[in-house]
């Protein structure tokens, strides 16, 4: 089974989704699970994880009624108040919710760079190690020294690097802080990460598989094909590239591993990590 681990849908409202500004007109409008899955289809792909994009329980809570009634969306990955003391409580009112695969805050819109590194947080995070929940991590490359100390209190809890931790893609300049940081974060076994919104962190409009490459390589050689997990990052991505365009360049980037190390990151890995059901 092929599987995208992440995507995204939405109802596209202004007051709702403040991030999408005049820049952002090819996304500028609602994404449901129509729009997506024919693309799936031709591109062979089976399934999809799909993304919190709000941080709300009105649109987890939505994600998962899309995908109590669309079976090609094999999980959700949602938001929950894991800095609330009552945390625990809203995460017994969701034990019930078998495509609740994840859970993620948005770390790299928070004003304070050590919020990752928070009591309240970390307290609500602990909670998910018992509940068979993976903490999806989303940051910019400047969090990666805290986020090691981070995933260091919870040893025992499945952890997914979002968009290999959105380095800084320059053409003229490799983000060499960054691949040292991600390689530091790798050696921790219980810590994977996601082929996914590279394109939209790489800086100017035009992008090429060659200005890529270093940050494929540098993921294959720090997670191995073990850890490593396709995704588009559908709708963000059309802001530099289409659904098409993206799949035949992570093809090309994986094209020199063996049938099974490409299969594992294709979908085998999304569904051993996330216990997807088949």
């Amino acid at each position: 089974m092929k599987i995208d681990s992440h995507q995204h849908f939405w109802r596209y409202d202004a007051t709702d989704y403040p991030w999408i500004g005049p820049k952002h007109l090819a996304i500028k409008r609602d994404f449901f699970p129509a729009d997506l899955e024919p693309l799936l289809q031709n591109a062979g792909i089976d399934g999809c994880i799909a993304v919190q994009a709000r941080q709300t329980l009105e649109e987890t809570n939505w994600l998962l009624e899309l995908a109590a009634k669309n079976t090609f969306i094999k999980g959700v990955v949602g938001w929950l108040p894991l800095s609330d003391p009552q945390i625990n409580q809203t995460l017994e009112r969701y034990a019930n919710q078998p495509n609740l695969v994840g859970i993620r805050h948005i770390i790299h819109d928070e004003p304070d760079d050590q919020f990752i590194l928070r009591a309240d947080f970390n307290e609500g995070i602990s909670q998910l190690t018992s509940r068979d929940l993976v903490y999806d991590i989303l940051i910019f490359e400047k969090h990666l020294p805290q986020t090691i100390e981070f995933v260091d209190r919870h040893p025992n809890l499945n952890f997914v690097v979002d968009h290999i931790a959105k380095p800084k893609i320059r053409r003229e300049i490799f983000d060499k802080e960054w691949q040292t940081n991600l390689t530091e974060l790798a050696r921790r076994e219980n810590v994977s990460c996601k082929l996914s919104g590279m394109v939209t962190e790489v800086d100017g409009p035009v992008w090429d598989r060659q200005l890529l490459a270093p940050y494929f390589e540098t993921a294959l050689e720090v997670f191995g094909s073990d850890r490593l997990l396709f995704g588009s990052d559908w709708p963000v991505c059309l802001l530099k590239t289409d659904y098409p365009t993206w799949i035949d360049t992570v093809a090309t980037a994986l094209n020199a591993l063996s049938k099974d190390e490409q299969a594992a990151i294709w979908g085998k890995n999304a569904q051993r990590i996330y216990k997807l059901a088949p």
